[in-house]
């Protein structure tokens, strides 16, 4: 006779019984209707961003007819108007002041890269005392309206005879909180002891910082560079207010000019704009990359 026998699961005495497992459970694959609305989104936010940028280079190659139009016209249907551009060279000095924008912005880049760079390092691997403290006393300059220092600065400027010269344009922006902050994040998320076997290996802290440090934080430093570029790029308010003439003003200031109440022409505005968005437009599209993982290069370890 044969007689069947019950083999229970043998535990361990004190423990709990093992819990079956369950499979893993995979993504649901996307259906063809949920695609369709991804893209149909996608492709509508495409448009609202955009469309400025496709309207600001059509229209500086229209003539006063196909911008006045009702309905307005998408397309130069008069012909493209290459005179636009010739005309807003010829009004004003427009190449000197794009180059003046060019030289201000990669001073307040390099001003400003270089001050992070050196108080990052500090605040990061130096031995300091209060280090808490002056992390968020720089933090708390970041919070200070730009309203509130531009008459101290402007009256810093006239005394020292530096009004409508490079260097009023760019000494209050080289050293800003947000690139220490930035950069402090980046070089947390290296270990100390890689420094401190780089010290016991006789490299001293400028030739960590040089030769290790930076070139691991490649991303972070090229987002901090464009950020600033633009910041520096799109300024208006402190250009104008310490320029005097048409060869020492930016770009921004040139493209008001352009208008004229007498006879406003939107076309010569629109030629200007596109020149000075030109270096926006180039240092996002390709950037876009390094700005991305600059600013999540620090958010983990």
């Amino acid at each position: 006779m044969s007689s069947s026998v019950n083999v229970r699961p043998t535990t361990t005495v004190g423990q709990p019984p093992a819990k079956a497992t369950s499979p893993t459970k995979r993504p649901r694959p996307k259906t063809t209707g949920s695609r369709i609305v991804t893209y149909l989104v996608l492709v509508f936010f495409l448009a609202l961003i955009g469309f400025p940028v496709y309207f600001g280079f059509v229209g500086s190659l229209m003539g006063p007819g196909d911008i006045n139009a009702y309905p307005a016209s998408l397309w130069p249907l008069g012909g493209f108007k290459w005179a636009n551009f010739t005309d807003a060279l010829n009004t004003i000095p427009l190449i000197r002041q794009w180059g003046n924008s060019v030289v201000m912005s990669l001073i307040i880049t390099a001003g400003q890269v270089l001050t992070s760079m050196f108080a990052a390092f500090a605040l990061v691997f130096l031995p300091m005392k209060w280090r808490t403290f002056w992390f968020a006393l720089l933090l708390a300059t970041m919070m200070v309206p730009v309203e509130a220092i531009i008459i101290p600065n402007y009256l810093f400027m006239s005394d020292f005879g530096l009004i409508n010269s490079m260097p009023a344009l760019t000494l209050p922006f080289l050293a800003h909180g947000f690139g220490i902050f930035l950069l402090r994040q980046a070089f947390m998320s290296f270990p100390r002891e890689l420094y401190e076997a780089a010290r016991i290996d006789g490299c001293s802290n400028f030739g960590f910082l040089g030769r290790i440090l930076l070139p691991l934080s490649r991303p972070t430093l090229a987002a901090l560079g464009i950020w600033t570029f633009l910041m520096a790029w799109n300024m208006y308010f402190w250009p104008l207010l310490v320029t005097q003439t048409p060869q020492m003003q930016t770009i921004q200031i040139g493209i008001t000019q352009l208008q004229s109440a007498d006879n406003f022409n939107a076309g010569l505005v629109m030629a200007g704009t596109v020149l000075a968005i030109i270096p926006t437009l180039l240092l996002l599209i390709f950037g876009q990359r390094f700005i991305v993982r600059g600013l999540t290069g620090g958010s983990l370890k």
